[in-house]
C-alpha cells in the first residue's frame, strides 16, 4: 500500500543514535533553532550539548541546580549561547556560555515546590514562563533578570473563594498568539490566561482565565489531572491526562472562562452542547482523542511532530514511544524507547527526526532511515511488557537533622534492654526502610506494586 510520504516516514523512524553520558535519568531534551545540537538534562544535575548526528558531546556543565534537572531549552535568537532550566528544586535558572566554553549559571526565580515546565515566548531571546508545584505562574525578563509573580493558579473559578492550590506540571504558548498561555496540573481543567489581563498583588489570586477545556466526561472528575499540553500551529490545543487519554481542542472548544456556570454539559453525536447561566445554548464539536499509552507513574509530556504538526507524540509506562494521525485520532506506531518509561518526545524543527527520553540514563534519536517500513498494529493488540522496577522510583530526599534524629533513635533503641519486643521489631524496620530511602533507595528486587499519584516521587518527574 502507498503511503502519503510524511506517513512513510513516520513508519521509517529507527533508532540512529544513543546519547549515553550522563548517569541518572534523562527527563529533558531539545533540539537548537538550526536543528544541529541538542540539550539534554538529567537527574544527574547536569546539562549536555550534543551533536546529535555523530553522538558526541559539545559541552557539558553543572546547571547550579540542586535537583533533578526537569527541563533545559535554548532561548530563541541567542546563537545557542544561553540555555534556561528548571528543577526538583524549585529553583528557574539561567545558563550563559562564555567564549572558550566557560558557563556561568544565575538563579532567576523559585518556586516553593518542585518546577516542571518552562514556556518561552516563540521568537524572543528574553521573555520565558514558569510554573511549579506551588502554583505559582511566573513571567521572566532576560533583559532584567526579573521575575515577575503573576498569579497563584486555584482550583475555584470564582475570585472570592478561597480554594486550593493546583500542583502545576505543564505550561504552554499560543505560538500564534503569544500573550495566550495554558497551565496545568492536579486538576481536570487546562486553563488559558491573557498575559495582558495578568496581575499580581501578593495576598490574592488576580489570574483570571481567558477559557478552559476539559473533555465533557471529565468535567466533575477530581481523580485525574494533566501532565502535558502543547499548542499547534493553529492554535489547537493537546492535553495529556494521567489515568486517561490524550485530547485535542479546536481553538474555540472551550467551556469559557468559568466553566462551573455551565448549568448542563452533555455529550451529542460528537458534540458538546453547553448551556450557559446567561441562557446561552452553544454547541461545540467533541474533542479529538487518542488512546492506547498508559500515564500513570510519571509526569509525561505531549508533542506534535511533523512540518505542520500532521502527528500526535506521547511516552508511555509500557516504556515505549506512541504515533497517532492527528487528524482522525488513528493509531501509527509503538516504538520501544525504554527500559521503563517514556517521558518525553521532541521534535526536531525542520526535519523528520525526534528525541526521546524517559528512566534510562541515555537519549535516543529517530530518524527515517529504516530500509522497511514498520507493519502496522492494533493498539489493542500490542502485549505488555514487563517492567524493571529501579530503586529511583523511591528515592526521596530527607533533611539532614531527620536523618540525625533517625540515627539517634535507631542507636537508643540497640541499646535498650528490650531490643527483643515486637514493637521495636516493627520500629526497627520501619527506620531501616527510611534510612535505606535516604541513602539510596528501596532494592530494584522489590516487586511490590507502587503505584504513584500523577505527582510521582521518582526521579525522573
Amino acid at each position: 500500500m502507498r503511503l502519503p510520504p510524511l506517513q512513510d516516514l513516520v513508519m521509517r523512524l529507527q533508532i540512529h543514535r544513543k546519547l549515553d553520558r550522563h548517569t541518572g535519568c534523562v527527563n529533558t531534551v531539545s533540539f537548537s533553532e538550526v536543528g544541529d545540537i541538542l540539550v539534554s538534562g538529567s537527574d544527574d544535575q547536569r546539562v549536555m550539548l550534543w551533536d546529535w548526528d555523530t553522538g558526541t558531546v559539545k559541552l557539558e556543565f553543572h546547571s547550579g541546580h540542586g535537583g533533578n534537572v526537569f527541563q533545559a531549552r535554548f532561548m530563541p535568537c541567542s546563537d545557542d549561547q544561553t540555555i534556561v532550566t528548571c528543577a526538583a528544586d524549585g529553583e528557574v535558572r539561567l545558563a550563559k556560555i562564555q567564549d572558550g566554553g566557560d558557563v556561568s549559571t544565575t538563579l532567576l526565580g523559585e518556586h516553593g515546590g518542585r518546577a516542571h515546565n518552562l514556556a518561552i515566548e516563540p521568537g524572543s531571546p528574553y521573555i520565558l514562563y514558569s510554573c511549579g508545584e506551588d502554583g505559582l505562574v511566573q513571567q521572566f525578563d532576560l533583559r532584567t533578570n526579573t521575575a515577575s509573580k503573576l498569579f497563584l493558579c486555584r482550583s475555584s473559578f470564582i475570585k472570592s473563594v478561597s480554594s486550593t492550590r493546583i500542583h502545576l506540571n505543564a505550561i504552554a504558548i499560543d505560538p500564534r498568539n503569544p500573550n495566550l498561555f495554558a497551565v496545568g496540573g492536579s486538576n481536570a481543567y487546562a486553563r488559558v490566561y491573557d498575559i495582558r489581563k495578568c496581575k499580581w498583588d501578593g495576598s490574592s489570586d488576580f489570574g483570571h482565565t481567558s477559557n478552559c477545556y476539559c473533555p465533557p466526561h471529565l468535567v466533575d472528575d477530581k481523580s485525574v489531572g494533566i501532565t502535558g499540553l502543547a499548542f499547534s500551529h493553529l492554535s489547537e490545543l493537546l492535553v495529556s491526562y494521567n489515568e486517561e487519554n490524550i485530547y485535542l481542542f479546536p481553538k474555540n472548544g472551550g467551556l469559557g472562562s468559568d466553566p462551573k456556570k455551565s448549568v448542563k454539559i452533555g455529550a451529542n453525536e460528537g458534540c458538546k452542547s453547553t448551556t450557559l447561566a446567561s441562557g446561552h445554548d452553544v454547541s461545540q464539536p467533541a474533542p479529538q482523542v487518542y488512546v492506547g499509552h498508559r500515564n500513570c507513574e510519571t509526569v509525561k509530556r505531549v508533542s506534535f511532530i511533523g512540518p505542520n504538526d500532521e502527528y500526535v507524540a506521547s511516552g508511555s509506562d509500557c516504556g515505549r514511544m506512541f504515533i497517532w494521525r492527528k487528524r482522525d485520532g488513528k493509531f501509527l506506531r509503538a516504538m520501544e524507547g525504554d527500559e521503563c518509561i517514556v517521558n518525553c518526545i521532541e521534535p526536531h524543527p525542520h526535519a523528520m527526526t525526534i528525541a526521546s527520553c524517559g528512566i534510562d540514563n541515555d537519549v535516543k534519536v529517530w530518524t527515517p532511515s529504516a530500509i522497511e517500513r514498520a507493519p502496522v498494529v492494533n493498539v489493542d493488540e500490542l502485549q505488555s511488557r514487563p517492567r524493571k522496577r529501579r530503586a529511583k522510583f523511591w528515592r526521596f530526599d530527607l533533611p539532614d537533622l531527620l536523618i540525625q534524629h533517625i540515627l539517634v533513635s535507631e542507636h537508643r533503641q540497640r541499646s535498650a534492654e528490650e531490643d527483643s519486643s515486637e514493637d521495636h521489631e516493627d520500629n526497627t524496620g520501619l527506620l531501616n526502610l527510611v534510612l535505606r530511602a535516604a541513602v539510596g533507595g528501596v532494592s530494584s528486587d522489590d516487586d511490590g506494586d507502587d503505584d504513584d499519584d500523577d505527582e510521582t516521587s521518582d526521579g525522573s518527574e
